[in-house]
């Protein structure tokens, strides 16, 4: 199943029709402004809200123009240094129903820059629990998921399967070290990760989401033999694009990956009750907090190669909780506790 195309995916030209200024009678707090982006001779309709963040803007900008939000610099008089604070909500601005701003930003000749001059995320998120609960429950919050559902476009590379768990992965740090040099990317590849791939597949559908572009995605994952894989299929792809952006009292403004987006999708196969993501970010699980495993994060590839088990050790553990019904009461922190409690089961049975 795929989501109506955005609306916001059109340009403003006057081929188009379509007013570049309007403001959308909806509550206040979360008024929907129609912008219009000057950028590379063009002009670009974004629709935004009041309550999102400077960060969703960029994001919107990047799915017409593909500049990567990093790259671009929004211009607009009197108010031009405040667009360079991505956590800044947009009804701070004031902005009038009319406003026009130019951006300046370049297309990626180099697709390896997007992550190679990015700089390092440290996860020092931990949130307690009424601040998870008061995140995920937020209706500004649950308002951005609904708005990124009908928005983003999830296009299936496989069919959705009966009857099968969902395993969402992140990359970076998961899979593939991607910040070590190496002259064949498969030398940053993370040990047993076909081997992991082949067993879970037959458990569960496998949907791969990034918090980078699409390009870098795909590249990353044809480069280590995931996309073609006699063994598995990838269900799908998912990239920076599809993520909203949150804000905590304690660690203010920073994106996140709502697996809602893809429950909302394909509600006749997955759901909170059978899905697990793994993640090195902990940031990432922010929405849908009972789904996160943090995995450990696998860096300097040359070094920690010989050694790392991860994902061999993670293997037993999505087998031995794939015969559940319902995860929603497993605690993934424990999952090696588990893995041990079950091994010794299978022993003495």
């Amino acid at each position: 199943m795929e989501t109506p195309t955005p609306e916001s995916a059109v340009p403003s030209s006057s081929a188009t029709g379509v007013p570049c200024s309007s403001l959308l009678a909806v509550e206040d707090e979360v008024a929907e402004m129609t912008l219009t982006v000057k950028w590379s001779g063009k002009e670009y309709t974004v629709r935004v809200c009041g309550d999102d963040s400077v960060a969703e803007l960029k994001r919107r900008i990047c799915e017409l123009t593909n500049v990567l939000p990093k790259r671009q610099k929004l211009l607009y008089p009197r108010i031009a240094n405040k667009f360079a604070d991505d956590s800044l909500i947009l009804s701070q601005f004031n902005l009038k129903p009319s406003i026009k701003m130019t951006m300046i930003g370049t297309v990626e000749d180099d697709i390896f820059i997007d992550q190679l001059d990015s700089p390092e995320i440290v996860d020092d998120l931990e949130l307690g629990q009424d601040e998870v609960v008061d995140v995920k429950d937020k209706n500004v919050n649950k308002q951005k998921l609904q708005r990124r559902i009908s928005q983003y476009k999830i296009k299936l590379r496989n069919p959705c399967r009966d009857g099968k768990k969902l395993l969402v992965l992140d990359i970076d740090y998961t899979l593939f070290d991607h910040r070590s040099p190496a002259e064949n990317p498969l030398e940053l590849m993370r040990p047993y990760l076909h081997e992991f791939m082949s067993a879970v597949y037959a458990e569960y559908d496998i949907i791969v989401w990034s918090a980078t572009s699409m390009k870098w995605v795909e590249l990353k994952m044809g480069q280590l033999g995931v996309l073609n894989n006699p063994n598995y299929k990838i269900t799908a792809l998912l990239d920076h694009l599809a993520m909203i952006t949150v804000q905590t009292d304690s660690h203010g403004t920073f994106d996140c990956k709502p697996l809602g987006l893809i429950w909302a999708n394909f509600p006749r196969f997955y759901s909170s009750t059978n899905t697990i993501m793994f993640d090195d970010l902990r940031r990432n699980f922010v929405m849908n907090p009972q789904n996160g495993l943090i995995i450990r994060p696998f860096r300097k590839a040359h070094l920690n190669r010989s050694t790392d088990q991860e994902l061999a050790k993670l293997t037993q553990y999505l087998l031995a909780i794939a015969e559940l019904s319902d995860f929603s009461s497993l605690n993934h922190r424990n999952w090696e506790s588990y893995t041990e409690d079950s091994s010794k089961r299978r022993r003495h049975s």
